[in-house]
């Protein structure tokens, strides 16, 4: 307001706080999550729920084109994200979308190792993190289950691991994995692990178990 009144009269000041409210407080909260800060004590963490129902998936592609067998990388690797991929047996899903040529081998390197696995779509963890000024949803690219663990998969550049917007995500994630792991010991359920991995890293030779013990976060 003492802003305002610098170049406005008082019942200009006031209109301009009346029409513009919902801005001005957007504007304001922004500047003071920028200077706040959280002291945590101890958090308790209550599972309501051990379970939860798959989420549907939809994807768009091109009209009368079939999915291309999840075995054969694209000839276009730049336009990924554009390909329908099917052929799966393991996967959750009868078809999934990948965006990167590294997530394709990862996907056959589970479909030869794991139980079963998916790419989560949105809302199926809701893994909360934040970034800046808001409270984002994390959603991580692959989960698979071998006989002995729950894996949580995030393949990502190499130059991209030590940002920090990732390193948020990984952050919420471990905690996520420690939580779900101490909920399994209830009923001998299998621990779950976090698993970043530097894109390049990734071929379709390597073991699950292999880049697990080299890139599972704990």
């Amino acid at each position: 307001m003492k802003h305002l009144r610098t170049y406005l009269p008082e019942e200009e000041t006031a209109k301009v706080l009346r029409c513009h409210q919902r801005e001005i407080a957007r504007f304001i909260q922004a500047q003071m999550q920028g200077h706040c800060w959280e002291k945590v004590v101890e958090h308790e963490v209550v599972v309501k729920q051990g379970f939860s129902d798959m989420k549907a998936c939809a994807y768009s592609a091109t009209a009368n084109e079939s999915p291309i067998d999840f075995r054969q990388a694209p000839a276009d690797k730049s336009n990924m994200a554009r390909y329908l991929f099917g052929g799966f047996s393991k996967c959750l899903y009868p078809v999934e979308k990948f965006q990167s040529d590294p997530e394709r081998k990862l996907a056959v390197i589970l479909e030869r190792e794991a139980i079963k696995w998916f790419r989560p779509p949105k809302g199926q963890f809701q893994i909360i993190y934040r970034w800046q000024t808001e409270h984002r949803e994390y959603q991580p690219d692959f989960v698979a289950e071998t006989k002995d663990v729950i894996y949580m998969l995030e393949p990502k550049r190499r130059d991209q691991v030590a940002d920090p917007e990732v390193v948020a995500k990984k952050d919420v994630a471990v905690k996520w994995c420690k939580h779900a792991s101490d909920h399994a010991k209830t009923y001998s359920g299998k621990p779950w692990k976090y698993v970043l991995i530097p894109h390049d890293e990734i071929a379709e030779n390597m073991t699950l178990v292999g880049l697990a013990q080299r890139f599972s976060k704990e």
